[in-house]
């Protein structure tokens, strides 16, 4: 069949269509993610052929392109020994796929280009089309991309039909990354050419017929499908092969060999490229085609995304699906193997009916089941567990996977468990009639992003539907190929040679803040991904009445995986009738969020590495660097023995003539005073400088260092305490006893346990076991405020127990310590029980411990 356009066009817009339609069966839609439907998927619920849907988007969210597609991750792995012939063959292949989709990408720009100039034509004459003012923005920077992937193509052609190993390509691809400041100009100026395209189109019906109006062709005789085109679609091109290019860097430096010329050249445009996309972020609104309803207009996706829902008292996780006109939740059904996989519709809202008010005084949240915080850490604890079983049993097999898939479907059952258990934020919308619905978030930053993707298309005249069971069931299917997040986000749904993230301690510098308009009070949080979702880790001090905060605040964020940071910037509310009597309820207004990808080669460097995010005319700038776990828990003794960092806790009592060490003492004391209450007590970081500031204090014995503690911030003080253990030349549990506290936790026997435990103490030199008992007292007494403070006797475990037992350097050594990944070890577990058994045991007195006996003796 010829094409059929469905109205009469001016002569030059119809060859423009015609043209367009020459070009058009040409195009590789399977590079764009689509499969063409079979007639049997054609068919609509009465039996009659519908139009199938062609998805003409990219096939991810760009919110999701710095990872890569379903969680890819920033560092991939190059071929090694033997692989590398394979490597190159695989990098030529990938190479040929880019440059196939890099001449349809092409003749997409020239496709958008062909009605520009008899456009231009017309806005001469006394019946124009547009203006050329109109004409500037729709078609903005479009020759300028095209010249420039004009330019890479003809360069990169020549290169693959000659391919050998000694062939280099990095150097195009790093000068492409180089004009991303091309692209960043069209992404500025995107949101106005499409606003322009839709207002020109309602006002000049000419003009609509280009940027509205659908037109057909067969482009395959053989199954006979039709293609549907829209101008808007090809005005989102550009954004869409940033993100295809990126992915295409990732498969390349999987498969480019470490020593090969390339690889430093293509790790570089990775990285532009990756930053670049991280800062468009916030500044674009990806839509995709969906459905289009019996009344003609075109429902869109805008986004979607995993969610724990509370039905009934119950945790259950949900699908969302944010459409242009209706927020629609799923749930996938169960199908039978081999089967296609479904979404059912649990509910929708029309966004004309969805509101955020907040609840009356008479309404509450409902109860909704938690887990106590020991057992989400324990979860932890079993997933990095299992993560280290996977590994040994990879090592060890001979290619057989048994065991490594029974491992992995563990794992998968604790990951998807903890995902369900951990978010706690509340995200409630209502509709018309009073009905709410109730989400649980893990990060403020990402409740955010759905209440603003809302609001905005709310600001748009929507108008109220209602789906017939057909039409739903319609757009519940279509759900399916329209995702962008495909899987839940756990270990178990990546690829092995994906990025296990950075495990170790990150460094973040907050330097300053620019763009405010007017004065406000402002502050920072930061935030890191671990297991799979979001926490937040720091935050700054509060700056007041100022429109250029100078925080200059340093913190150090432990990391589990991560592979993201995220800083969000607030505006602290002060009026107290503005708060929200829902816990976790955040009302500080949200001024700007962004977020960078912790690349392992530009953050593990020795140097710090300068960044800047930019959010909503916001920028924040802030330095980091990465220090790995291996390195950052090394205890190393101090060469100035003159002061009490790194120096034997028992060189310090007998210096300063006290049982317990004067730093010990006065951080206790001070937490006691005014921290006692401070929600994440010794588990939110303090600022890296002000404990600094403290340690060098207490090491010159600086006199007014009491003055110092009392204007100090709480968690610096926390901090400073911390840091004291874990740098101690020796645990303050002794690398000695360590085999034994280790043996001891394992028995089974409450009364052989006691007698092991309590013999282990009275073991300890006395000025240790008098420090460890005064920090014992103290730690209980923080846990009885842990309705306030959040902090159980099982997170002050989890803090403490790998800083007062974990052995120094030697001992690991011996103890051939694994790998730095290997976060939550059997060690590290067994440390945490060590200490939660001392701080659940009754009150435990110096003098008594001294003067029992134990019924049998143990060696140790």
């Amino acid at each position: 069949e010829s094409p059929q356009l469905i109205a009469p066009f001016p002569k030059f817009l119809e060859l423009y269509l015609t043209l367009l339609c020459f070009l058009l069966p040409d195009f590789n839609y399977n590079t764009d993610g689509y499969e063409g439907d079979t007639a049997e998927d054609r068919k609509s619920q009465d039996g009659s052929e519908t139009m199938p849907f062609i998805d003409e988007s990219p096939t991810m969210s760009p919110h999701l392109c710095a990872q890569g597609q379903d969680g890819e991750a920033v560092s991939p792995t190059p071929p090694e020994g033997g692989d590398t012939e394979k490597g190159l063959e695989m990098k030529k292949l990938v190479l040929s796929g880019f440059l196939a989709s890099e001449e349809i990408y092409i003749n997409q720009l020239e496709a958008l280009l062909l009605p520009m100039k008899p456009l231009k034509a017309t806005a001469t004459t006394s019946k124009p089309v547009l203006t050329m003012e109109q004409i500037d923005t729709i078609f903005f920077m479009i020759q300028d991309i095209f010249e420039i992937h004009k330019e890479f193509y003809d360069a990169l052609s020549p290169n693959i039909q000659q391919w050998d190993e000694k062939v280099t390509v990095g150097h195009l691809f790093q000068k492409l990354a180089s004009q991303l400041g091309v692209y960043k100009a069209f992404v500025d100026n995107y949101k106005m050419a499409v606003e322009t395209a839709e207002k020109c189109s309602q006002a000049n019906s000419q003009f609509q017929k280009i940027s509205e109006v659908r037109y057909f062709m067969t482009y395959d005789d053989s199954i006979n499908n039709y293609l549907m085109f829209v101008f808007a679609a090809l005005l989102y091109k550009p954004i869409d092969r940033v993100t295809r290019s990126t992915l295409v860097l990732h498969d390349l430096l999987k498969h480019t060999p470490k020593d090969h010329p390339d690889f430093p050249l293509l790790q570089d445009a990775l990285r532009i490229s990756q930053n670049f996309l991280s800062s468009i972020n916030e500044e674009i609104d990806p839509r995709r085609t969906a459905v289009t309803t019996p009344k003609g207009e075109v429902r869109q996706l805008v986004k979607d995304g995993f969610l724990v829902e509370v039905s009934e008292g119950t945790r259950k996780l949900r699908h969302v699906f944010l459409f242009t006109d209706l927020l629609l939740c799923a749930k996938m059904k169960k199908t039978a193997v081999g089967k296609h996989q479904q979404y059912e519709c649990k509910w929708y809202i029309p966004l004309a009916d969805l509101s955020f008010q907040t609840l009356d005084d008479s309404d509450s949240l409902p109860h909704v089941q938690t887990l106590p915080e020991h057992e989400i850490e324990e979860m932890k604890i079993k997933i990095s567990i299992i993560k280290s079983d996977i590994q040994k049993e990879k090592k060890a097999q001979k290619g057989q996977s048994r065991n490594v898939d029974r491992l992995r479907k563990k794992m998968n059952e604790q990951e998807s468990c903890l995902l369900l258990h951990s978010p706690t934020i509340p995200f409630r919308i209502h509709n018309k009639h009073g009905k709410s619905y109730l989400f649980l978030l893990s990060s403020d930053y990402e409740r955010s992003e759905w209440r603003e993707s809302i609001q905005k298309l709310q600001k748009k005249d929507l108008q109220a539907c209602v789906l017939s069971s057909v039409e739903l069931q319609v757009l519940t299917g279509s759900c399916f190929k329209l995702r962008t997040v495909h899987n839940i986000p756990v270990t178990s749904n990546k690829d092995d040679e994906e990025s296990p993230g950075l495990y170790g301690f990150l460094h973040v510098i907050v330097h300053k803040a620019t763009g405010f308009k007017e004065s406000a009070n402002l502050y920072c949080t930061l935030e890191v991904d671990s297991f799979g979702y979001f926490v937040s880790k720091a935050k700054t001090r509060v700056f007041r009445d100022t429109t250029e905060p100078q925080w200059n605040e340093e913190f150090e964020i432990e990391l589990e995986g991560s592979q993201c940071l995220r800083i969000l910037c607030y505006e602290k509310c002060y009026d107290k009738t503005k708060l929200n009597k829902d816990d976790n309820e955040i009302v500080d207004k949200i001024m700007g969020k962004g977020q960078v990808q912790l690349d392992p080669q530009t953050v593990q460097s020795k140097n710090w590495h300068m960044d800047v995010i930019e959010m909503n005319g916001i920028k924040v700038e802030f330095s980091m660097k990465f220090t790995s776990r291996d390195l950052s828990l090394k205890r190393t003794p101090s060469k100035k023995q003159s002061g009490v960092f790194g120096v034997k806790i028992s060189v310090v009592t007998k210096r300063e003539r006290s049982k317990v060490p004067y730093i010990v003492r006065q951080c206790i004391e001070e937490v006691e005073k005014r921290g006692i209450d401070e929600v994440g007590i010794y588990r939110i970081s303090g600022v890296a400088t002000d404990i600094q500031a403290l340690k060098a204090a207490f090491d010159a014995n600086t006199k007014d260092i009491l003055m110092m503690l009392s204007d100090m911030d709480i968690n610096a003080i926390a901090g400073t305490l911390k840091l004291y253990f874990r740098e101690l030349p020796e645990p303050l549990l002794t690398d000695r006893l360590y085999p034994a506290f280790m043996e001891g936790i394992a028995l089974s026997d409450p009364a052989a346990k006691e007698n092991c435990m309590m013999h282990l103490l009275r073991s300890l030199p006395d000025p240790n076991l008098i420090t460890f008992l005064t920090l014992l007292e103290h730690l209980k007494r923080v846990a009885e405020k842990e309705p306030v403070n959040k902090m159980s006797l099982h997170n002050l475990a989890t803090v403490f127990g790998p800083t007062l037992l974990r052995p120094s350097e030697s001992e690991s050594s011996k103890a051939h310590i694994t790998l730095a990944s290997d976060i939550w070890s059997h060690d590290v577990m067994a440390q945490v029980q060590v200490l939660l058994y001392y701080l659940q045991h009754p009150p435990i007195s110096f003098a008594e411990l001294k003067k029992n006996t134990l019924y049998f003796s143990t060696d140790v």
